[in-house]
């Protein structure tokens, strides 16, 4: 019987936040091992519970909710997320200019699907959350990555971003606050932004589920907002403010001229109806969220335990020699830079997966947010403090506990080290690095191609 293949739409379509070396934190579990899971930001299982009057809201409407919802999601909800903008400025959203989804996520491939074709380009940050990528790939578009510049408190490249515009790019993403570095953008950079999505006609559209999520004056600016002359589609959810990521509850809101959209609409009015509707028991969580009570403001302050952690953090991991971070003024990760002469780093998933198998903690490496250098791993922040030294201060040691390995590298990922920057339409592709095979022996040890 001949072998039932993936489809070659997927050839580069990436996640690695949940890839292989998750597969082997199961593999140790299983085993009977503690592992430290640092590598999703979930707030439940670390403690973080959503507000009671969400759950009785969503218990109490149980027997109501047993049938479909509109495709867009119910209409209570969908005027409680449109009023919650109007508020923030963005005067002329409606309530049919909002979709309910099962989660950011499945809105975020919607978007995608609906518009782009074959080649068309959209840009896209490095390091991002790399479901953008992904939902790019997946849509026959082409992700061409802007840099995010680490001396500048992780902003954009302004200059970047205008180098790598192209006649087939179609819109730009902003992530803000910024997963994984943390960074949030000023009113001036978005601006500048704005100005350049104006200038190309491009759509612009803003991942901003931490929004509420922010440490000390930092202030988050909706970008849609500052551009009521452009097409904007802004994403948010419940999953991290409202500790509710089980729920899978998103929503996508377009604001700007619409007219001119008309054809994209409807793309999206006919993806939304291909998949009935998102969860409408968790869609009666929505219009309690937005409207009651925002607890979230308690663990952001000092004293609160996102603040005291991401503080913790932030100390444990400057104070080891050869790693440095940004300190994040916002969401729920920190973004270290590891000097990788010191650390004798080739490959970053190797690194990560030596510390999981070692200290029984899964971090996640930063080529998997489509950061083209093997010199940066995400961790987050949602465990206790305690937790957080137990997984930060082996870091210090691990270095001198694991074999020295020289590494060939296949192209195009060696080629992609070579130089600083990246030329300035080579976009970044995870999916490019060499594959890596393994022995599951006691000691997991990669075999890599000469």
């Amino acid at each position: 019987m001949s072998p039932i293949e993936k489809s070659s739409k997927l050839d580069n379509v990436c996640y690695d936040i949940r890839g292989p070396v998750l597969k082997e934190a199961k593999r140790l579990e299983e085993e009977g091992n503690k592992v430290l899971k640092l590598n999703i930001g979930n707030p439940a299982p670390f403690g973080f519970d959503a507000p009671d009057e969400i759950l009785v809201d969503v218990i109490r409407n149980l027997p109501t909710a047993q049938g479909y919802s509109d495709s867009k999601g119910l209409y209570s909800a969908r005027k409680a997320i449109m009023q919650h903008y109007q508020a923030q400025g963005m005067r002329d959203v409606t309530v049919e200019d909002i979709y309910i989804g099962n989660g950011v996520s499945e809105l975020i491939v919607q978007a995608m699907q609906a518009l782009l074709n074959s080649g068309d380009e959209m840009l896209v940050p490095a390091p991002d959350y790399p479901l953008w990528t992904a939902a790019v790939s997946l849509s026959s578009g082409k992700a061409v990555h802007y840099l995010c510049d680490e001396s500048a408190d992780w902003f954009p490249d302004l200059d970047d971003i205008r180098a790598k515009i192209t006649p087939r790019t179609r819109g730009i993403v902003i992530i803000n606050p910024n997963n994984p570095t943390g960074a949030v953008y000023s009113k001036e950079l978005l601006l500048e932004i704005v100005e350049l999505a104006r200038q190309h006609n491009l759509i612009i559209f803003a991942d901003e589920i931490y929004d509420k999520i922010l440490y000390d004056a930092a202030q988050h600016h909706s970008i849609a907002a500052l551009a009521p002359d452009l097409l904007t589609v802004t994403f948010n959810g419940l999953s991290k403010t409202y500790r509710v990521a089980g729920f899978r509850q998103g929503w996508m809101v377009l604001n700007g001229p619409k007219k001119h959209a008309k054809g994209y609409i409807e793309g999206l009015e006919m993806l939304a109806s291909m998949r009935l509707c998102a969860n409408v028991p968790a869609q009666h969580a929505i219009q309690t969220a937005l409207g009651g009570y925002q607890s979230i403001s308690e663990f952001i302050v000092p004293g609160g335990r996102l603040y005291e952690q991401r503080q913790r953090a932030w100390e444990l991991i400057n104070d080891i020699p050869g790693v440095s971070c940004v300190k994040p003024n916002g969401a729920l990760y920190m973004f270290p830079k590891i000097d990788i002469k010191r650390f004798n780093i080739f490959d970053d998933q190797k690194m990560v997966l030596d510390f999981l198998l070692q200290e029984k903690v899964l971090l996640v490496q930063g080529t998997a947010f489509n950061w083209p250098w093997p010199d940066h791993v995400r961790i987050v922040t949602l465990p206790r403090e305690d937790e957080l030294e137990m997984a930060i201060s082996p870091l210090r040691a691990f270095p001198r506990r694991i074999p020295s390995v020289n590494i060939t590298l296949g192209l195009p990922l060696a080629a992609r080290f070579a130089s600083h920057r990246p030329s300035p339409h080579n976009e970044i592709c995870r999916c490019a690095r060499p594959k890596v095979t393994y022995e599951s022996e006691s000691f997991f040890r990669p075999i890599f191609p000469a």
